[in-house]
């Protein structure tokens, strides 16, 4: 006797497919979220690493911070250079020009610099010698075709500007207004770093691309002067003089907003806050770069 054979209907059919279509519509979140999750922990580790070479690099040079603007190597006349022969270099940057001409053009994957220059700009840097991985300049998310994502604020030894000036004088952070009490603004040395505390002045910031010198921020504006990157969701990863890294998350959807807008873009500076909230969140992030802020 033949037994019969039984066939999926196509309402049966129709029925498994739905459900297989729900599963993944739930698991699917949950994978993307497990995912970031390995890029921002990865992102983490690079940090920790750079900023242990940041402590390093001071050690090894009687309390001297490395010179953060990325790119730009000071000279003993008070210019900088790009080049990294120069013979004139009394402070070089703590990593070379890794960008071309096209670093804040919108949707560029390549911004002008060959995988090989960008390489050597890592290896001219000065913390190349301690923190020599390829690998620890670059967030995972970051953008494509760039070696560096990661840059030193303002602060720590950046780029010497007018626009971040004391009061309403026009002095650099490094001549006259250097210090706002006992808060040193525009730091040369670890022993300046006291009030407030290492654990409370940044360092690092995952800006997600590399751009010229250092990231920049206004110490007597309630202006971004370099945009609030948004990086592993509405925030972005930063380290701390005293060597910790933590995750900055937005709370303002006002800077959520405009981050998510120009998080391809890098040339949009003078973003100013309308909201408490977002007029809240900037002060306490240039308080977190300056150590003390004016209004």
């Amino acid at each position: 006797m033949r037994l019969k054979q039984h066939a999926f209907t196509l309402i049966e059919l129709l029925v498994v497919v739905a459900v297989i279509a729900v599963l993944m519509a739930i698991l699917m979140p949950a994978l993307q979220r497990a995912k970031e999750q390995g890029k921002r922990t990865v992102c983490h580790g690079n940090l920790k690493n750079l900023t242990l070479a940041w402590l390093m690099y001071i050690d090894e040079n009687d309390g001297k911070l490395v010179n953060g603007a990325g790119g730009f190597h000071y000279t003993p006349g008070g210019g900088h250079t790009e080049n990294g022969s120069a013979s004139n270099i009394v402070e070089r940057a703590w990593v070379g020009r890794g960008w071309g001409n096209n670093w804040d053009n919108q949707n560029v994957d390549n911004t002008g610099r060959t995988e090989e220059q960008q390489k050597q700009a890592i290896r001219e840097g000065a913390l190349w010698p301690i923190a020599n991985e390829y690998g620890c300049y670059k967030c995972p998310t970051g953008r494509r075709n760039e070696a560096v994502t990661y840059a030193i604020v303002d602060a720590m030894n950046g780029l010497v500007r007018s626009g971040t000036s004391v009061g309403n004088n026009s002095n650099h952070l490094t001549a006259v207004g250097a210090r706002d009490g006992n808060t040193v603004l525009w730091v040369k040395r670890r022993t300046e770093i006291s009030s407030p505390p290492a654990a409370q002045r940044m360092v690092f910031i995952d800006e997600g691309a590399m751009t010229p010198d250092s990231f920049a921020v206004h110490y007597n504006q309630d202006v971004w002067w370099d945009d609030p990157p948004v990086r592993h969701g509405d925030g972005t990863t930063v380290s701390w003089a005293d060597g910790h890294v933590s995750h900055l998350k937005w709370t303002s959807a006002e800077t959520i907003q405009h981050a998510r807008k120009v998080q391809d873009y890098y040339a949009s500076a003078g973003f100013r806050p309308q909201t408490e909230e977002g007029l809240k969140e900037i002060r306490q992030f240039r308080k977190w770069v300056w150590g003390k802020i004016r209004y």
